[in-house]
């Protein structure tokens, strides 16, 4: 292999369920005066149907990238490659990379809906919520009653007063209001899929815990599978089954929750939880993680984390390490991953 999992290696749930969303070798390149940027990297993973699964990571790891590569949303001059394969649950898989430009509008919202990054500035701040509801079911065709009623009962799903809302307009309502307004935005077309990006970032720690039970039942009710992209593992923990642990652009780690909370074998992913903040932990025992991540127009040869790691030889200089299977549910991308319990200690204990 080329340093990313096949298809059957790719980590599954604990019971066998068919995928809605595959990738392979996904990359994305922007080409710059300085250099090639490659801020996503050959990432391989399945997204099975009615799952959520978190992906994390710290800053610039490209979380954000592989977010809007799912939708082939990138921005140009960046350019993505690879394959998306969309399996919805009626009909023929859809190469997503391959659409054409009214055949991609009509994936994204429809099919698989997307709530961006900095989301709560998105509103127009001159249009009632309800022209906002309105705008998005016209442009696809949508019967508007039928789909205003649905968009009463998200809206009282996420413990919103609906006809305050669709009254209001966005300076009128709270940043938690509103960033529950653009999830039942998100699915008022009822898609299978929602990626979220950073949904909670810019609210308050209780919020962020009201909307994360929120989705959960969401997902429940509407046979929903989630992608939560967030730097917070804390918070991404009382959600996903599964989580992905992106670093340098690629994943170093993929596994239920449980096994990454618990077992972690990369030792980036065990630096990540040690340095998470712990109101039960004495402050020494804090780790804050050395060094920086890699510029994404020079990543290193060899493991992209060699130069961070403490358990790192001069084959983790030269030669990137495979994807390897821990567990049936449980991937991980490291030379030495059969040694970390014993070399690398988890000093911080992250609950869901």
């Amino acid at each position: 292999m080329s340093g990313r999992a096949d298809a059957a290696s790719v980590p599954k749930t604990d019971t066998e369920s068919e995928v809605v969303l595959s990738c392979r070798d996904l990359s994305v390149e922007f080409r710059m005066d300085r250099g090639t940027s490659r801020v996503l990297n050959g990432l391989d993973i399945d997204i099975e149907r009615n799952e959520i699964i978190g992906v994390v990571g710290e800053s610039g790891s490209g979380k954000s990238m592989f977010a809007s590569a799912l939708l082939d949303a990138v921005v140009e001059p960046g350019v993505t490659s690879g394959e998306i394969t969309y399996r919805p649950s009626e009909g023929e898989p859809v190469d997503v990379l391959d659409l054409s430009d009214d055949r991609l509008r009509q994936l994204r919202w429809e099919e698989i809906s997307m709530v961006f990054q900095g989301a709560l500035s998105s509103f127009n701040p001159t249009l009632k919520l309800r022209g906002h509801f309105v705008e998005t079911l016209e442009a696809h065709d949508y019967d508007v009653e039928a789909g205003l009623e649905r968009t009463r009962e998200l809206l009282s799903d996420l413990y919103l007063d609906p006809d305050r809302v669709l009254d209001s307009y966005p300076h009128e309502l709270s940043g938690g209001m509103k960033q529950r307004a653009l999830i039942a935005l998100s699915l008022v077309l009822e898609p299978e899929v929602l990626v979220m990006d950073e949904p909670t970032a810019a609210l308050d720690l209780l919020m962020q815990r009201s909307i994360v039970s929120l989705l959960s039942d969401l997902r429940d009710k509407y046979d929903l599978t989630m992608v939560f992209i967030t730097h917070d593992l804390p918070l991404v923990t009382k959600l996903a089954d599964r989580i992905g642990v992106l670093y340098a652009f690629e994943l170093a780690e993929v596994g239920s929750t449980e096994e990454i909370l618990s077992d972690p074998k990369h030792p980036y992913t065990r630096a990540l939880l040690n340095s998470t903040p712990d109101i039960d932990s004495p402050l020494e025992e804090m780790r804050p993680i050395e060094g920086a991540a890699p510029d994404p127009v020079n990543v290193p040869s060899g493991c992209p984390y060699h130069e961070r790691c403490p358990m790192a030889t001069e084959d983790c200089a030269t030669i990137k390490p495979d994807m390897e299977a821990a567990s049936a549910t449980h991937d991980v991308a490291c030379h030495h991953w059969e040694r970390v319990d014993d070399e690398i200690d988890l000093t911080t204990e992250v609950d869901r």
